[in-house]
């Protein structure tokens, strides 16, 4: 069973589980909302697709084998839908070769965990995961503030906002994660092998084009700023430190 406490962090987060097997759905059903969760299903891709549109969820669960549209072409359509973009994506699949990971990486998706799975742990992961991506700010409630500049970027760690000349912006966890990396170096190269490590928390192959992916879109989403991510060849990447 899941903890109490557990249960109270969901606060009635929307999630919306997409797998082709109705007995996973049941169970992962029941223990989200002994956690606290709130839940609704998809069975196929396009179910999956018309969930996300019209209820919005705060996190998708996310299986890779549905017999319609594979699960990495639905989230690769969610992260080219300007509406629903920033929904976290966890994959949950039986495929849990490197290259599955990857792929998945670098299609957006916040987490993957492979099957069979320990519900408990797999509560936790969904809770990083949300406390990471939803926004910490409350009415009438102030929160701390840890803030990181780089020129006309602005990171609120605490409250995971991105601001780029006074204006704020969306990031997916992975693209925060490594802009927040890159600017906590002052201007140092991180190479490849710590961003790797510490921005993905998984030791993949230094030939994967996951690091690439990121930057690409962080730097897109970041607009003209983006062009403070410095590419280092064959090392690395750094951000440049404006005064």
């Amino acid at each position: 069973m899941i903890d109490s406490v557990a249960a109270m962090e969901a606060s009635g987060a929307l999630v919306l589980i997409v797998d082709d097997e109705k007995d996973l759905r049941s169970l992962l059903d029941f223990n989200l909302k002994q956690a606290g969760y709130r839940t609704v299903h998809a069975a196929t891709g396009s179910e999956a697709l018309a969930r996300a549109a019209s209820h919005s969820p705060d996190l998708i669960l996310l299986d890779l084998n549905l017999p319609d549209l594979s699960g990495t072409e639905v989230c690769r359509r969610l992260k080219a839908d300007p509406s629903t973009e920033a929904i976290p994506v966890v994959m949950l699949t039986a495929r849990s070769a490197e290259a599955d990971r990857i792929a998945g990486f670098e299609l957006g998706a916040e987490d993957y965990i492979p099957k069979p799975f320990s519900v408990r742990e797999l509560i936790l992961r969904l809770e990083v995961v949300r406390r990471h991506t939803a926004p910490s700010r409350r009415a009438g409630t102030v929160v701390g503030q840890r803030l990181l500049k780089a020129g006309p970027i602005e990171v609120d760690t605490d409250s995971f906002i991105v601001k780029v000349r006074g204006k704020e912006i969306t990031l997916a966890l992975l693209e925060f994660r490594l802009l927040t990396f890159l600017i906590e170096a002052r201007g140092r190269v991180r190479t490849r092998e710590e961003l790797l490590k510490k921005v993905w928390d998984y030791p993949l192959d230094s030939d994967t084009r996951t690091i690439e992916t990121h930057v690409k879109r962080l730097r897109a989403k970041l607009g003209d700023a983006g062009d403070l991510i410095e590419t280092v060849r064959s090392v690395g990447y750094r951000i440049r430190i404006e005064p």
